[in-house]
Parts: C-alpha cells; structure tokens; sequence
C-alpha cells in the first residue's frame, strides 16, 4: 500500500533539506491553487483534485514579472499537468516548470508533500 507521503509526491525529493510546512490542506482550494511566502520566495500551491495531486512552483510569472501563478488556471495538455497565467495565458508544467508555449521562460517547480494533513514544500 502506498504511504500518504508518497501518494503526493510530485518532484524529485532526494535533495530536500528543509520540508517547510505550508498550510492545511483545507486552506488550499480543490482544483485551485494559493500562494505561501518562504524566507523572501512566493509559492503557489495547487490542490490538483480531479487528478489527485499536489504541485508548488514559483508565484512569479516571468512574462510579466507579475506574483500571479497561484491564481491561474489549472488543467492538463496531452496528459501534463499545467497553469495558465491568467493574465498573460501563457502556460507552464506543474510537473518541470517548462513553458508549455515554446517560450524561453521557465519557473521554478519544488517538491510537495502531504502529512497528517498539512502541505509541506521541500527546498534544498
């Protein structure tokens, strides 16, 4: 059987060292995402339901250099999970952070996991 840890594991954890606990995970909306601050950093969290899974990256859209992420559009092109600026639609992997647009701009992804109910994004 499957862990609850490793049911929500979206990224590469092997170089986490600091699992900072984000929210509960009722304050994050299902199928909507919410943005945590970390040190200096906006994270945009997204409850990812109609899939089953957690993502974190960058609130920052690079296009526009707006804190926005955590309010755009989420949904799935050819099977990857992504988010749409909503300002500027530009699209990006929940998954690598690649701008699913063939733009040069990528974001930042960080690993995420859930336990006894709570968010926790990993950084290095």
């Amino acid at each position: 059987m499957i862990s609850e840890l490793e049911k929500y594991k979206t990224a590469d954890t092997s170089k986490v060292s600091t699992w900072y606990k984000a929210a509960e995970v009722s304050a994050i909306p299902e199928n909507g995402g919410a943005c945590i601050k970390y040190n200096d950093l906006q994270i945009a969290i997204f409850n990812f339901s109609r899939r089953n899974e957690w993502y974190a990256c960058q609130n920052l859209c690079p296009h526009k250099m707006q804190m926005i992420l955590s309010r755009g559009m989420i949904g799935s092109s050819e099977g990857e999970p992504k988010v749409a600026c909503p300002f500027h639609k530009k699209t990006f992997s929940l998954k690598t952070g690649k701008n699913i647009n063939g733009d040069t701009c990528d974001i930042a992804t960080y690993p995420i996991k859930i336990e006894e109910g709570f968010v926790y994004v990993g950084f290095e």
